[in-house]
């Protein structure tokens, strides 16, 4: 593809080559590649199938995810989390030591590769809280909880310009990737001043199915706020807000 330049952009088609706007800027692409009908039934394009369905199939784990964890991550992706969150999936489908190629599953796959996974790069969990936490999810009583040990919110939390307060999130989600369901819940901390006091230890618990027999996924996140007359305001800074998978558990 190439980058369109100079003051006028265009968008459309002229002739065999289309312009349109992308995350990337104005490009253009001459049109192209092999009839839809002969790579679906041409032996030569059995390898481009069979990385077709494994895509589709790990785009489809990927939304998954992203549909659970939406009331997390509302306010802490970046506008590529769905391709990143995608090409992670299809990492974890490659590993598949089961099924044939192409017939390669989520849950047969490697999903400890999803471990410490961001769902904002531009403000990462890692490089924010400092506090030392511990995640534990327990499957026979359905538990995911995530401890906070006491700490000092302007040393151990990294702020943008602006804050006053914060919050704390822990996330559990049961995903059966194979009926393309899952089980939710989700318990955060007080909305929190940000200064120089000391925060108690936290513990914050969310409640799964027990005794589930589906992979486990543990999300920590942080969201700050500003006050402004006594009302809290959320800085939808995308620098900042948080939210990566700390922990899987797998049946």
């Amino acid at each position: 593809m190439a980058k369109q330049i100079g003051i006028i952009k265009l968008k459309g088609t002229i002739g065999d080559i289309s312009f349109y706007k992308s995350q990337d800027g104005h490009l253009a692409r001459g049109k192209g590649g092999v009839e839809a009908s002969r790579i679906a039934n041409d032996p030569a394009f059995q390898r481009t199938r069979e990385n077709g369905s494994e895509f589709g199939r790990a785009g489809k784990g990927g939304k998954l995810l992203r549909v659970a964890l939406r009331t997390l991550l509302q306010k802490a992706s970046d506008n590529r989390v769905t391709s990143r969150l995608t090409k992670n999936v299809l990492t974890v489908i490659k590993a598949d030591t089961t099924n044939d190629r192409g017939l390669r599953t989520i849950p047969d796959g490697d999903l400890s590769l999803l471990e410490n996974f961001e769902f904002n790069k531009n403000g990462k969990l890692g490089g924010l809280l400092f506090a030392a936490y511990a995640g534990t999810i327990d499957r026979v009583a359905g538990t995911v909880v995530a401890d906070i040990a006491e700490f000092i919110a302007v040393n151990d939390i990294v702020a943008p310009s602006g804050t006053t307060h914060f919050m704390i999130s822990n996330g559990g989600v049961e995903v059966d990737f194979s009926a393309e369901t899952y089980v939710f819940d989700s318990d955060v901390s007080s909305v929190l001043p940000w200064d120089s006091s000391t925060v108690a230890p936290l513990s914050l618990t969310a409640n799964l199915t027990a005794n589930s027999t589906l992979p486990i996924f543990q999300v920590i996140g942080i969201e700050f706020f500003q006050e402004v007359n006594g009302q809290m305001y959320s800085l939808k800074n995308g620098n900042y807000n948080a939210l990566a998978i700390v922990g899987i558990d797998t049946p």
